[in-house]
């Protein structure tokens, strides 16, 4: 276990990313939390942590302000050893022919730019220290055939696929892994723009007769953290409760 480690969680006030700070505070020195518009429960945690937690605001659909956040950390001090990327464009099942172009630049922006814009400052830094994790989250979409009518947010997940598959291949000799995780939908807030009708139909197709909940997809993203994993590249880790994509 390497010692003073520093943690980047993007879209850390998120569902997952705050329940993640939380169950893995205790392996990390200082966690970068990035939030945009709701910091609450990531005030709430800093009472509990302390300084060790960071709060950075960032617009991830503004790659000037993505840039301006990897300024702060520099000016912090801070090199991130592990990088959680949890940010994307909510889910809105609509018919592609009334898709609007802008969903999917302002849904590739947050997903996949703004990522390119940390790690193309970071991952420079990482190699000098020959290491480094990187986690991106994915969507059981990618493992297979994905559903209808969800075009946009897709093409994203897709595009991030592609850019962790690559990276993993380009940094390996440089000992940063480079993963993702792909669960099947979470009933968290990242739902709210999906009918209720839909929810219910995903829940009933799956073999445990429930949709996940964030706590079945925490020890994943603990195990590609965790030292167990330092050999594990460019994987794309699906947490399906039996659904077989």
């Amino acid at each position: 276990m390497r010692d003073r480690k520093v943690l980047l969680v993007t879209g850390a006030s998120s569902d997952v990313g705050s329940k993640l700070i939380r169950r893995i505070a205790g392996n990390y020195e200082i966690i970068l939390a990035h939030y945009c518009h709701d910091k609450d429960r990531l005030e709430a945690m800093r009472a509990e942590l302390g300084d060790k937690l960071i709060l950075l605001r960032a617009d991830f659909t503004d790659l000037q302000s993505v840039a301006a956040m990897v300024d702060r950390i520099d000016a912090l001090g801070c090199v991130p050893d592990h990088i959680v990327h949890l940010p994307a464009q909510r889910v809105r099942p609509e018919r592609f022919h009334k898709t609007a172009v802008e969903q999917y630049t302002d849904g590739f922006t947050t997903a996949v730019a703004s990522i390119v814009v940390i790690l193309k400052h970071f991952l420079p830094k990482m190699s000098k220290h020959k290491y480094g994790k990187v986690v991106f989250m994915l969507t059981s979409f990618t493992l297979n055939a994905p559903p209808k009518y969800q075009a946009p947010y897709i093409t994203a997940k897709y595009a991030l696929l592609g850019l962790m598959r690559d990276l993993a291949r380009e940094y390996a000799d440089k000992h940063i892994m480079v993963n993702g995780v792909s669960p099947d939908m979470m009933e968290t807030k990242f739902l709210a723009d999906t009918p209720e009708l839909v929810i219910q139909q995903n829940a009933a197709n799956n073999p445990m007769g429930r949709n996940l909940v964030v706590e079945d997809v925490l020890p994943t993203f603990e195990y590609i953290l965790s030292d167990g994993a330092d050999l594990v590249t460019g994987q794309n880790i699906g947490v399906t409760g039996g659904v077989i994509r």
